[in-house]
């Protein structure tokens, strides 16, 4: 047994148990993780994928089984590495954060700057991608982080830390007849064409459950998952824009009005997930600290090492 044979199990199972696609995920031959797959089974004397011809189509039972321990020394060998490196040289390295273009666009910028003040040593790589596209980040270890509304608090090998609440507000191009209202319903809205997120991203379903609630179809001409996109589109008299309100601002946009509609659709909150059961380096603790200082090291390792704690968020 070789790391190369857990690595292949694990990659088989993600990669939907089609080969082609296991092979150039790890920069190897097909044939090659066929044969890693039949030397690992010949040697534990069991079957590990479920065979229909020489295609696999899922995971036997003693292959779930089998699973969960290849994804703990695969954890638990990433985790000595981080450790090593750490004790090393504590104040170098890489940081990943698997975010979305609204967080790593309006939400990070200050903390990001401050973190590099404090850790010029510290690589960062900002991977912005969907909800689902970050779960996979971190569950796969190629982000230390995942940052989102959406996704991150379903998944029960996550630990979730609620990061700050916001609204969606409403841009219009300036003068506008909506500018013009005391209260704008969201009748009011559907009245024009609407340019707002797409399905799974910043708070969307939010916005499709208080339409539905209403008995209101809006005609939504756009979708978009990034507000700067949304807000071209506004401005140059396509619809009418719902956006997350910290996406606005009135220097940068000042050919829109913000119109504020606190009470149309229900608030929404970012959180910060971490894996749970991994290792993470000093910096990514002081990282998590910056935006969010109420959570201590010791809190958050905490929760971490908790591997059978109940999914949700904490007090903190």
């Amino acid at each position: 047994m070789n790391f190369q044979q857990l690595r292949i199990v694990r990659e088989t199972v993600r990669q939907d148990f089609n080969l082609t696609t296991v092979a150039n995920a790890l920069f190897t031959s097909q044939p090659g993780v066929s044969k890693h797959i039949k030397d690992l089974e010949d040697e534990l004397g069991i079957e590990i994928f479920i065979r229909r011809g020489k295609r696999l189509l899922g995971l036997t039972e003693p292959g779930k089984e089998l699973l969960t321990v290849v994804e703990r020394i695969l954890l638990d060998t990433q985790n000595a590495r981080s450790i090593a490196d750490h004790f090393s040289n504590s104040e170098s390295g890489r940081l990943v954060i698997a975010t979305t273009h609204t967080q790593a666009r309006y939400a990070l910028p200050g903390n990001i700057k401050k973190f590099r003040a404090e850790y010029p040593r510290v690589h960062l790589v900002l991977h912005q991608a969907s909800p689902r596209e970050i779960a996979e980040l971190l569950t796969a270890g190629e982000a230390d982080i995942g940052i989102a509304t959406e996704w991150l608090s379903s998944v029960p090998e996550f630990v979730t830390f609620p990061y700050y609440s916001w609204r969606h507000a409403l841009v219009v191009p300036k003068k506008h007849p909506l500018t013009k209202r005391a209260h704008v319903s969201l009748a009011d809205i559907a009245e024009h064409p609407i340019i707002t997120y797409h399905e799974s991203f910043t708070g969307r379903p939010n916005i499709d459950r208080a339409f539905a609630e209403a008995g209101i179809v809006p005609d939504i001409v756009l979708s978009a998952i990034d507000a700067d996109v949304i807000k071209t589109y506004v401005e140059i008299g396509l619809g009418v824009g719902i956006v997350a309100s910290i996406s606005y601002d009135a220097k940068r946009d000042e050919n829109l009005a913000l119109i504020e509609i606190p009470d149309l659709f229900r608030p929404n909150t970012t959180r910060i997930a971490l894996r749970r059961g991994v290792y993470l380096r000093s910096y990514v603790y002081a990282f998590i600290h910056k935006l969010i200082p109420e959570l201590s090291e010791e809190r958050v390792g905490e929760f971490l090492r908790n591997t059978q704690a109940a999914q949700g968020d904490f007090v903190i």
